[in-house]
């Protein structure tokens, strides 16, 4: 079954369920099957290409789908998480994961969240110089610790999209390679600290070629290789090779593949794969996007200026990247009728709005889709990581409900409950008031 029937099917679902209402006129579809394929087409990608018995450890960067059940279904399909807060470290620990199954990133590591890493045993990438002075005067109270890393930057430049550029020259991320006397300096921050065996790099996401992405795959391996002939000995044991596959929201093609990756990594880096170094990767929206969905209730349909406006509840607080950044998020949008049922309607260009209180809060500006009107349900597609499990709290909107589904082509979509939606009575008690 393909991915836009069962999302059909998850659709029709929601509404014979009565989830979508007055009440709560906003909900989010998670398709668990999809979940698994995109897991497993990972673990295919690298076994493809890694040695027998390489340790590979994939992880999913959690900012991209801060959501519990989530998390404890992807460490079920074999996929750690990489955190980069005390939230997020929380959720992965209420998801049950093992220890060593949680990698820790951040560039802004609290005293008090190392000691914390430390003392559980996770493991911790440092990101400059003076993290790893206050790992020095830590570790001695903390014998059992996890391994510990460092990120660096190669500065190979940007993408596309600036914000999700990390190697840039000013990066703010990891240590800069080429900036005068820096990779003589990391070199001699291994040979004075045995404990250190991890190198980190995470070049982008979004926007970001796959060749760039191997070549600072590249440069961290040819580091690592470096620092091992300087201490004449394998100090560096595991390169985390971060994540940052780019998602096509053109159409359902899965497009770059983590096939397609994973084989350019092995022409770019062949020692990669030869077994001397555990692997750690960190994807997250390559993961999950293609597996979501957004489902709003058209609440108004209007003209202004000559053209249709379908006014709706998905807006700012659910896609916040593709209202304020929609040249570089831009989402398909699927119409559906009343009952569920895809939209047969004759195509007109309209905007499609959100109910946000400002002007630019718009998902889709003069897009051809059928006729939409009141009643009649929208769909933002692609939209699985990031946008319903990071919620925008502007006008104090609730956050909605989050369900997986599963579809077996034999009956109706079986709907799980991943996040109820919010009440007003949390929203009130959470901005420091009580209903």
């Amino acid at each position: 079954m393909v991915l836009p029937t069962r999302r059909d099917q998850a659709v029709r679902a929601l509404l014979t369920h009565g989830l979508l209402t007055d009440d709560q006129p906003l909900a989010a579809l998670l398709d668990l099957r999809g979940v698994q394929e995109s897991a497993s087409a990972l673990h295919a990608a690298f076994d493809a290409v890694t040695a027998p018995g390489q340790p590979v450890l994939h992880t999913f960067a959690v900012k991209a789908a801060t959501l519990v059940p989530v998390l404890r279904l992807l460490d079920g399909f074999g996929i750690g998480s990489e955190v980069a807060s005390p939230g997020e470290l929380a959720l992965a620990e209420a998801a049950g994961l093992a220890p060593e199954r949680i990698v820790l990133d951040s560039p802004a590591k609290t005293g008090a969240e190392l000691r914390r890493a430390l003392t559980l045993g996770v493991a911790c990438n440092a990101d400059n110089p003076q993290e790893l002075a206050r790992l020095d005067a830590l570790l001695p109270d903390h014998p059992g610790h996890g391994p510990i890393g460092l990120r660096v930057n190669p500065q190979l430049g940007g993408g596309t999209i600036d914000a999700m550029s990390t190697a840039t020259a000013t990066s703010k991320f990891g240590v800069a390679l080429r900036d005068p006397g820096a990779r003589d300096w990391v070199v001699r921050a291994f040979l004075e600290r045995p404990w250190l065996t991890r190198l980190h790099c995470h070049v982008g996401s979004q926007g970001i070629a796959l060749e760039r992405m191997a070549e600072g795959v590249r440069e961290t391996y040819e580091l690592a290789e470096e620092i091992n002939a300087t201490a004449g000995r394998r100090q560096v044991v595991t390169l985390d090779i971060g994540g940052g596959l780019p998602v096509n929201f053109a159409s359902d093609e899965v497009t770059p593949s983590f096939a397609a990756y994973a084989r350019l990594l092995a022409e770019t880096v062949p020692g990669l794969f030869d077994g001397r170094y555990g692997l750690v990767t960190e994807f997250g929206r390559s993961l999950l996007a293609k597996a979501g969905t957004v489902v709003a209730r058209v609440e108004y349909t209007k003209e202004s200026g000559g053209r249709p406006i379908a006014v709706t509840h998905a807006g700012a607080q659910v896609a916040t990247r593709t209202v304020f950044a929609p040249a570089s998020w831009p989402l398909r949008v699927a119409a559906y009728g009343p009952t569920g049922e895809p939209s047969t309607e004759p195509p007109v260009n309209q905007d499609v709005a959100g109910p946000c209180c400002f002007a630019g809060d718009l998902v889709a500006i003069d897009r051809p889709l059928p006729r939409l009107r009141p009643d009649d349900l929208v769909a933002l597609l692609d939209t699985g990581a990031y946008y319903f499990s990071t919620p925008f709290g502007y006008n104090a909107l609730p956050r909605p409900a989050v369900y997986g589904y599963s579809v077996d082509g034999r009956g109706p979509a079986v709907l799980t409950p991943l996040r109820r939606a919010q009440t007003l009575a949390e929203l009130v008690e959470e901005a420091g008031g009580s209903l």
